[in-house]
């Protein structure tokens, strides 16, 4: 019976990393190959080896396209996901911390919007509306609002998750000891969120780095273009140079894979922790 269990085993684990091959590592060997072959090669949209190596000539055109248009691309990208995460790990910890903490009617109501904001999608005109009449359509400000707004729900009921697993006897230690309420927050418990606050940065960091709707629809405009949308400047209306677009593709994903890689084993302990201890 042993035996027959370690063989299914073997043979799901086998089937799991021949699925996960053919999705993530495939795509990604294509992507690499068309991005070191010249523009004739890489019309063909083929695995076949290339014939001549053109990698850096492919990185240094991409990087200087458009009067360095990528790197502007990087900063403005940065800039949104650093503001974005920030907001939405303090805000969002903040309104866990309350909704599992204090008990009030206020709570199923509080809950059912933030239940709303996973399942209803975002209504982009009127979105733009509210936008233009505050003044933030098209600046960097209102695209890190929207960002927040968007991964609210999502970072709440993480946190809110989590804080069930913490004590409240620390709490109630710390309000003996003469703490205000926001001192027992910062200083008690949002250290010990520690776990699945690398999670939520994480996840919130690769989601908005990699946002191409959001940065389309509310951030038009050359100054404010992101990383994702660089991916038009090498295709017209009539031609397409696929070298080069997934050369940029390569230097826009590489980033957030390498994030992803090392910070795996957080994202999953994050996420399970508070189903685990609760």
């Amino acid at each position: 019976m042993n035996r027959k269990t370690a063989r299914r085993a073997r043979i799901k684990g086998g089937l799991t990393l021949a699925l996960f091959f053919f999705v993530f590592v495939v795509p990604f060997v294509f992507i690499a190959l068309q991005a070191v072959k010249n523009r004739q090669e890489s019309s063909l949209l083929n695995f076949a080896w290339p014939s001549e190596w053109v990698f850096w000539q492919n990185f240094i055109t991409v990087i200087s396209a458009r009067d360095y248009m990528l790197l502007l691309a990087y900063f403005n990208s940065i800039v949104i996901t650093v503001g974005s995460v920030t907001l939405l790990v303090i805000f969002s910890a903040m309104v866990g911390y309350v909704l599992q903490r204090r008990k009030s009617r206020l709570n199923g109501f509080v809950m059912a919007l933030v239940l709303a904001g996973l399942m209803i999608p975002p209504a982009v005109v009127p979105t733009i509306w509210v936008l233009q009449g505050i003044g933030l359509f098209k600046t960097i400000h209102g695209m890190i609002l929207i960002q927040v707004a968007y991964g609210l729900s999502f970072s709440i009921l993480l946190y809110r998750a989590f804080i069930a697993t913490i004590p409240r006897d620390l709490d109630e230690a710390a309000r003996i000891d003469g703490a205000k309420p926001w001192q027992i927050f910062f200083r008690v418990v949002l250290p010990l969120l520690k776990p699945v606050t690398v999670t939520n940065i994480v996840v919130q960091s690769i989601g908005i780095f990699n946002d191409f709707t959001n940065p389309l629809y509310y951030l038009p405009g050359r100054r404010n273009v992101t990383v994702q949308l660089t991916v038009f400047n090498f295709q017209s209306q009539f031609s397409t140079q696929y070298n080069l677009m997934f050369m940029n593709i390569l230097l826009v994903t590489i980033p957030p894979l390498i994030v992803f890689i090392f910070f795996n084993r957080q994202i999953v302990a994050g996420m399970t922790a508070g189903a685990i201890k609760g």
